[in-house]
């Protein structure tokens, strides 16, 4: 007779975690640079649970935009109600919108579903120069900003939402900032990537409480493809891990830097590539480059 194999004491369930749940509204990006697959990648670099609700189809790769597939806003309001019904978020991260009835469509939400953590990047124009944004969409994005926490725009991004023209130096981007937060803005985060001729990248934060410039050294490469959507949902990720909007603004700075320094070993296209949103995580390749 064979005796039957000794058995041992039942398996333990580790215990249950609750990450922090990230939410990024957005455009499909298939190269995965920009758009949803850029704010899902860096969520889950920075310890959060990546949701998506998609706003629209692109067609599109490293060299540009070749078509856009708009998502009707009935069924992104579906998406978003289907998805808070069974998920508690945390942070909202929104992206391209695309059109008025879009932003319209997400002001609804935001208003029915209240969250502490909401960042706003006005996504007006692709790295690439192809405009992701319909003029008469403007105006909706403006209503938008009293809904989010923190607004994210580029120069071009932040004078258009003025109606002026865009801020040439750190000074102007301050002024820029101060007015979008009498205009509504809760805070805002001026970026000033495009002051080329700078010898720092600049960026502004401005609250009524608080006004920094931050500043990180410039890194040589043309891999830039997605840094607007990547830095805001790093600070959406971090901010809830992070006692106050500034820590989470100055944390996904640095660790947008990282991540544009390690770029360069990623070939991935034949225009402007990716940065590197697991540089932390992927050590062969974060090693020589300045790790942040």
């Amino acid at each position: 007779m064979i005796d039957s194999p000794l058995r041992g004491p039942p398996l333990r369930r580790p215990p249950l975690r609750r990450p922090p749940v990230a939410l990024t509204i957005a455009g499909s990006d298939p190269s995965g640079g920009a758009g949803i697959q850029a704010d899902l990648k860096t969520f889950s670099a920075l310890g959060a649970y990546g949701t998506s609700v998609i706003t629209a189809l692109t067609a599109q790769n490293t060299r540009g935009v070749t078509g856009i597939h708009l998502v009707p806003p009935d069924f992104v309001t579906e998406q978003l109600q289907t998805l808070v019904a069974d998920v508690r978020i945390d942070a909202i991260k929104i992206g391209m919108l695309a059109t008025r009835e879009l932003a319209d469509a997400v002001a609804a939400f935001l208003r029915g579903y209240p969250c502490d953590v909401v960042v706003l990047d006005p996504v007006m124009v692709a790295t690439s120069g192809d405009r992701l944004l319909a003029p008469d969409a403007v105006e909706a994005i403006r209503r938008l900003m009293p809904l989010a926490g923190l607004i994210t725009p580029n120069l071009e991004e932040a004078a258009d939402l003025l109606r002026t023209d865009p801020a040439t130096d750190a000074p102007g981007m301050l002024e820029q900032a101060r007015l979008l937060v009498a205009r509504g803005a809760r805070r805002v985060l001026v970026k000033g990537g495009h002051l080329r001729e700078s010898s720092a990248a600049v960026d502004v934060f401005v609250s009524p409480e608080i006004e920094e410039v931050l500043t990180a050294g410039w890194v040589r490469t043309s891999n830039t493809h997605g840094t607007g959507c990547t830095l805001s949902s790093a600070i959406a990720a971090l901010r809830t891990q992070r006692e106050s909007w500034l820590e989470a603004v100055t944390g996904a700075k640095q660790w947008l830097t990282g991540a544009i320094a390690a770029a360069d070993v990623l070939d991935v296209g034949h225009g402007h590539g990716p940065v590197h949103h697991f540089h932390r995580m992927w050590a062969s390749d974060a090693a020589g480059v300045g790790q942040s």
